[in-house]
């Protein structure tokens, strides 16, 4: 590191863009969940950042983009450490860099953090860049980008093959010149997680800061805390859940921890979805879209789904008919995804970047049109 750099506190630095539901309050940056970072427009001829991290079994992995253009992806160890973001760039030109998470926020590893503490550098900082539309983003291992990175005989729950620079999320933006909220977990869905756990939904933990990161360190940095819907308000509002919901139809069932409650979505022995269980998925669909709604009463909302199966495809386009219906609210739309085959597919069974890149096409495509 070059001896004349100059240090700044990270809560001195006025001209950064934040991305993410982050709590600026605190003395650093908790960069708590994916899409999660800082952007800077910077005159030094580098730029190194302060950060912390820990962890129990996830790693945070992170992400540096040069001027809009992906350099580098790492992990990081636990402890503190001082990481060059660039170096060796002329004085005086301005260099847009940005830093952000890749890792989903880890419910499964109520350790994983990552804070953002300093900087150091030669230059100044310019009024950060402009973006021209926001768009939030709910989903599950998808959205997370579970399979975007890695080999499609890569099986292993591992951090290096999520990401949020290869998912359609970060395509999507950086065509609609768009920021990015994003909340998603993987195994989660709308009425139930991929193994029948019903307490694995979304919607529990929508209106808070960053609920999916679990933990006491992580409610420090106010993961916990409820959100405050109008100081960033969406332009649309993009819904990507159901796959594990459809999974759990396959899956044995699951007894709660605390109750003792033994719960199971079930099939008729023709294939069809038990009514009773069918009604329950619609109810939690259209319980998710009112809250939304409540939340972000001027977003647009869309609706994806099927990049990795169809079979909840009625259900949930039937959700949507019966809260249009009951609503009268039709600023939402429902959009078929392609399935995955065996050229876009990603780590773990998952859609690969290819996949994401038509999802991204597709989504693009249909914004454009809703925002003329």
């Amino acid at each position: 590191m070059n001896d004349n750099l100059i240090y700044y506190d990270i809560k001195d630095v006025y001209n950064v863009k934040l991305h993410g539901r982050i709590d600026r309050s605190m003395d650093v940056i908790p960069l708590l969940s994916n899409g999660q970072g800082i952007e800077l427009n910077s005159t030094g001829s580098e730029l190194w950042v302060d950060i912390e991290a820990d962890y129990d079994f996830m790693e945070p992995w992170v992400a540096i983009e040069i001027n809009g253009d992906m350099v580098s992806r790492f992990m990081i160890d636990r402890g503190e450490h001082t990481i060059c973001l660039y170096r060796g760039i002329q004085s005086g030109r301005t260099t847009r860099i940005k830093f952000y998470r890749e890792l989903q926020a880890m419910s499964e590893d109520p350790k994983t953090r990552l804070v953002i503490k300093g900087l150091h550098t030669d230059g100044t900082f310019m009024a950060p860049p402009y973006y021209e539309r926001r768009l939030e983003f709910i989903g599950d291992s998808i959205t997370s980008g579970e399979g975007t990175y890695g080999a499609p005989e890569d099986e292993d729950w591992t951090a290096y093959c999520m990401s949020y620079s290869r998912t359609y999320i970060n395509l999507t933006c950086k065509e609609l010149n768009a920021e990015s909220h994003v909340i998603s977990q993987g195994g989660w869905g709308i009425f139930s997680g991929w193994d029948n756990d019903r307490r694995h939904v979304i919607r529990k933990y929508y209106e808070q800061q960053c609920g999916l990161a679990f933990g006491e360190e992580n409610k420090k940095y106010g993961a916990d805390k409820p959100y405050d819907f109008a100081s960033w308000n969406p332009d649309a509002v993009i819904i990507n859940l159901g796959t594990n919901d459809a999974s759990a139809f396959n899956e044995a069932s699951f007894t709660d921890p605390d109750s003792g409650d033994v719960w199971k979505l079930r099939r008729n022995e023709d294939g069809s979805i038990v009514p009773e269980d069918e009604k329950r998925i619609i109810k939690a669909a259209i319980d998710l879209i009112k809250m939304i709604r409540k939340d972000n009463p001027s977003s647009h909302i869309v609706w994806m789904y099927g990049m990795l199966g169809y079979d909840l495809s009625l259900v949930i386009s039937d959700a949507i008919n019966r809260y249009k219906a009951e609503s009268h609210d039709n600023n939402i739309q429902y959009i078929m995804l392609p399935a995955i085959n065996k050229d876009t597919v990603g780590a773990r069974q998952h859609p690969g970047y290819r996949a994401h890149e038509i999802a991204a096409r597709i989504l693009t495509d249909y914004l454009k049109s809703v925002f003329v």
